[in-house]
């Protein structure tokens, strides 16, 4: 009889997952590795030193609670030596994929002989609309197991390969990647290009999902701050984030509005909106790193969708 594992995305689609009638342990990944430096070597005593600074600082983590909620969960997969499938349950967003890319780099490592499997979700109707795996019933779920993709060697090298990438100090080498149809992952390439758009824009110094939560506090004129970040949330987009990330986001970027109640854009705001005026370096000086480069030795050009360094 075979044993299963199954590796998910996050507490919520863990606890949907136990409802359903599949057998095997279930891991959740506690982690969101696209934002905040990272190293290659996943799940080393410097990788998680590194990964709970970063947690610590920007987002007030303590010890204890990354302890419980992450490193248990993680030694917990340690322990989970005999499983002969491995099926990984992500999603089509970057959250979701840098973490997948993460997880297959682990377990090419430590799991060489488990048989690996993924189950994605996104397009998942004639529709461009993506699903998330919570948004689906319990049929459909059950229906993207049975269909699940088995991933060959190819496939978990090349997670591996781009995982590597992913952590090298320079993103050029990631942007020069085109071969991404050759091996079974739909949604990567996607959530790649959408990583790259996070480097500042050379015109204004803000990158993509900056300059959006401009646009939606200049044209949706939300009422007040939470209004604000539903009306981020619910646009949609390729990057998973939740609202705690738009809130450090809107910190970073505070001067550019006048005023939260209601949510208006300052003068300097509109015209950074607009093109007038460059706000890199403003920005310059936060040490922000997007997987293992920094964000601001580089630039997006967004006429030619190409990254340079400065």
């Amino acid at each position: 009889m075979k044993s299963l594992l199954h590796i998910t995305n996050g507490d919520s689609f863990t606890s949907k997952l136990k409802s359903l009638p599949l057998k095997g342990d279930i891991i959740t990944w506690r982690e969101m590795l696209c934002e905040g430096k990272t190293l290659c070597n996943v799940g080393s005593e410097t990788f998680w030193k590194t990964r709970f600074e970063f947690l610590n600082k920007n987002y007030k983590v303590s010890k204890s609670w990354f302890v419980e909620k992450t490193l248990k969960e993680y030694r917990s997969l340690c322990n989970h030596k005999q499983q002969d499938q491995i099926v990984l349950w992500f999603e089509y967003d970057l959250f979701c994929q840098i973490n997948m890319l993460a997880v297959l780099s682990w377990l090419k490592t430590h799991r060489r002989h488990a048989e690996i499997s993924l189950v994605c979700s996104g397009k998942e109707d004639h529709t461009d609309k993506l699903y998330a795996l919570g948004e689906l019933n319990d049929e459909k779920l059950l229906s993207l197991y049975e269909n699940r993709i088995i991933l060959t060697q190819d496939d978990i090298e090349y997670a591996d390969y781009v995982w590597q990438l992913y952590c090298s100090d320079n993103p050029i080498r990631l942007e020069n990647l085109t071969d991404f149809e050759n091996y079974q992952f739909d949604y990567l390439s996607e959530a790649v290009a959408a990583h790259l758009k996070r480097f500042p824009s050379i015109k204004t110094g803000l990158n993509a999902v900056e300059t959006s939560m401009l646009n939606i506090a200049m044209n949706q004129k939300p009422k007040n701050k939470k209004e604000f970040l539903r009306d981020i949330l619910t646009t949609p987009n390729l990057y998973g984030y939740g609202d705690t990330q738009y809130q450090r986001l809107l910190t970073s970027i505070r001067p550019l509005f006048s005023s939260f109640s209601p949510v208006r854009l300052s003068k300097t705001g509109k015209e950074v909106l607009a093109e007038k005026t460059n706000y890199y370096a403003y920005l310059r000086e936060n040490d922000a790193f997007l997987g293992g480069a920094q964000k601001y030795n580089f630039l997006y050009n967004t006429a030619t969708d190409r990254i340079l360094k400065l």
